[in-house]
């Protein structure tokens, strides 16, 4: 299948140097190190809140490998947290883990795993894995970073969890060391410079603002959901501009 590419495309070259390769590779490699460090360390926040929770360390280990995703982790403990039933949480949780199929079902025609390799990558697709592999220039680097990022940020939340779950009394409130804004940082520096359009600018600034004027009133998880469907609708109204991960065939 060959998809059609437009602005913001990562193609698969027909050829490239081996210098050239190996050069996007290295560059691919120091941005999943760079996220897998900056998300994974957060995972001592989660660590610490599960606890604070009521979730004891067996839970809170099994949240963070077997759920894995940050945002559905967080919105489950702090339903329960909250003193909400194990039904809101299960539900609050499902919805913020919905925009991760909306990933996969992009990523799929690129990765094109099958089998045991293709529930890996199921489980490691997550918006930091996406994230990386939408900055590559090209469909093999892409999948490279892909993996490197999903497997180094599956490891670090987990090694995290355990060591926030283990020490969170000791660190008071996880926030004030800056670890939530951490991996924000990593994603912007990933985003920013794929900003160089003007449609690109101004559907940023608008999923921004839709994210920012919900937040004091929607449930968690939700502005991030309606900032998505921004992009959405205007990726469905102008489909020429929107981005593709290029050919995979």
């Amino acid at each position: 299948m060959t998809a059609p590419h437009g602005e913001g495309s990562v193609e698969e070259p027909v050829e490239q140097p081996v210098e050239e390769l190996g050069s996007r590779r290295r560059a691919a490699a120091r941005q999943a190190a760079s996220v897998s460090l900056a998300t994974g360390v957060y995972g001592v926040s989660f660590g610490a809140l599960s606890v604070a929770a009521g979730l004891d360390l067996a839970q809170t280990v099994a949240l963070s490998l077997l759920m894995f995703t940050g945002g559905s982790q967080f919105a489950f403990i702090g339903v329960l947290g909250a003193g909400g039933s194990g039904v809101a949480a299960v539900a609050t949780a499902a919805l913020l883990g919905a925009r991760n199929a909306l990933y996969g079902a992009v990523l799929a025609p690129l990765l094109r795993a099958r089998g045991l390799r293709g529930l890996a990558a199921a489980h490691v697709t997550i918006d930091e894995s996406t994230a990386v592999a939408q900055a590559q220039p090209d469909a093999a680097t892409a999948r490279a970073g892909f993996w490197w990022t999903g497997l180094g940020v599956l490891a670090l939340w987990n090694v995290f969890t355990v060591v926030g779950a283990v020490v969170g009394d000791a660190l008071g409130d996880p926030r004030r060391w800056g670890l939530d804004a951490a991996a924000a940082a990593a994603f912007l520096g990933l985003v920013w410079p794929r900003l160089a359009s003007r449609s690109a600018r101004l559907v940023a600034a608008a999923a921004a603002v839709v994210a920012l004027v919900l937040t004091p009133v929607a449930p968690a998880g939700v502005p991030v959901l309606a900032a998505a469907a921004v992009a959405v609708l205007a990726g469905w109204r102008t489909p020429a501009a929107s981005p593709r991960l290029g050919r995979t065939a």
